[in-house]
């Protein structure tokens, strides 16, 4: 048993939260975002560094403190409904759509523009090879740090340092005029917009195979392995912020070629082309492919080891290869469907991730346990459902009334002021209760 990593490992452990993190949505909402937020870039990029970087970061700090994943942060939820919640975030970030989404963009930017007549069959086999390679590198988590955080992550880090730079040094315009969508509130819109990426749910089970990595290398103290986690994020998280104000800057500076374009995911090949012309393609390629392909080889090793955990019976060899082959057909539903699908989702589940993040990092200030995590998180649910609800194109006018509900945020300050109702109302009395007459 070892009680250090060496300087190299920890930041090779970084490296690799970094790449677990910078997947599809990293890469194609970034750049639309910029494009729309134009003039008021700064505030918008602000917004989205909140819920991209921020939330993950925390996220991860307190799924160390509770020393595992999910189901350890909500144990004082009943034992179903922490499970089904963990099932939940991990059907969302796995199959259903974050892992399939980034094979889709992984296709789309690096590998389409190259077909003469990519379609659907091209994109099955895509799916296929694809999948094949994410199952190689998720069948042992002892190699991943190896794999991942000392071979593909620096190459990885090198090609969109070349891109950031380049972007900064040579950018194809000013900044453009806000869309309607971010005059009145760019930091909300950018906030919201920060859901895209998932990566705080990422974090929830992210933070978990991370410790396990960790474990592999003979670190078992709990206290060491908090120090280590919460340092390989921070190194991610410098380096996502590296990411996105460069993406954003992109796209804001992008009108000039990509005015009329309305995905982020062409809007960054245009502006590459601009600036590169083919091999800036062939280098964007090996950026997309590179990060998408660590981000779900993350997803499908996360949630193989949760579903080990949860059941010790199941083999997990044989949860990874399933897990792959649901990836693969759900990929071929096509990226712009899959993306308006998941955005109800997202307005759902975010504000429960959320608040069971805020509890766990504030559970010493709190005294009512159980009552208070169940009144918090069912607080979280039922606004965040009236936001999803929304989103989903439903109407809602007769809920207009409440606060943040036109920006999509309705469950913030229910939520906020139900936190506070539990550390300074709900009061355990348990002890007076066992206390003798």
């Amino acid at each position: 048993m070892k009680n250090s990593l060496s300087s190299f490992d920890i930041l090779a452990l970084g490296f690799m939260t970094f790449a677990f993190f910078l997947g599809a949505g990293n890469i194609i909402f970034p750049p639309l975002a910029g494009a729309m937020a134009g003039e008021h870039l700064l505030p918008a990029t602000l917004g989205f560094l909140v819920t991209a970087v921020g939330l993950p970061l925390i996220t991860l700090i307190a799924v160390a403190k509770a020393g595992g994943g999910i189901v350890d942060m909500a144990k004082n939820l009943p034992s179903k409904v922490a499970t089904f919640f963990a099932l939940a975030v991990f059907i969302v970030i796995g199959p259903s759509f974050a892992t399939p989404r980034a094979a889709l963009v992984a296709f789309e930017i690096s590998v389409n523009p190259f077909l003469d007549n990519g379609g659907a069959m091209s994109l099955a086999i895509f799916s296929i090879v694809f999948f094949l390679i994410v199952g190689y590198l998720s069948l042992s988590t002892g190699k991943l740090l190896d794999m991942v955080g000392k071979i593909i992550t620096p190459l990885l880090i090198i090609l969109l340092a070349i891109l950031s730079i380049s972007v900064f040094i040579s950018p194809l315009s000013g900044l453009s005029e806000a869309a309607p969508a971010y005059l009145d509130s760019p930091f909300t819109k950018g906030f919201l917009e920060g859901y895209n990426t998932m990566d705080t749910l990422g974090a929830l089970v992210f933070g978990m195979l991370i410790i396990n990595v960790i474990k592999s290398k003979g670190i078992e103290d709990k206290k060491v392995q908090y120090k280590y986690l919460t340092m390989a994020g921070c190194i991610a998280a410098i380096g996502l912020t590296f990411v996105y104000v460069s993406l954003f800057y992109l796209g804001a500076t992008s009108h000039g070629s990509a005015a009329s374009l309305s995905n982020g995911g062409e809007i960054i090949a245009v502006y590459v082309q601009a600036l590169f012309n083919t091999p800036g393609l062939i280098l964007l390629a090996l950026v997309v492919a590179l990060a998408c392909l660590t981000t779900a080889v993350g997803l499908v090793s996360a949630m193989s080891d949760f579903l080990t955990k949860l059941k010790p019976t199941w083999n997990r060899k044989l949860l990874v290869i399933v897990n792959c082959a649901l990836c693969a057909l759900v990929t071929n539903v096509g990226l712009n469907e899959l993306i308006s699908l998941s955005i109800p989702v997202l307005y759902v589940i975010y504000p429960i991730a959320i608040a069971l993040v805020a509890l766990t990092l504030l559970d010493s200030f709190i005294s009512n346990k159980k009552l208070s995590y169940r009144f918090v998180m069912s607080i979280a649910l039922f606004f965040g459902l009236l936001d999803g609800i929304k989103a989903s194109g439903i109407n809602m006018q007769s809920f207009e009334f409440l606060p943040l509900f036109d920006q999509g945020m309705a469950w913030a300050l229910p939520t906020v002021a139900a936190i506070i109702i539990a550390i300074f109302i709900f009061k355990d009395n348990t002890d007076k209760i066992n206390q003798p007459a």
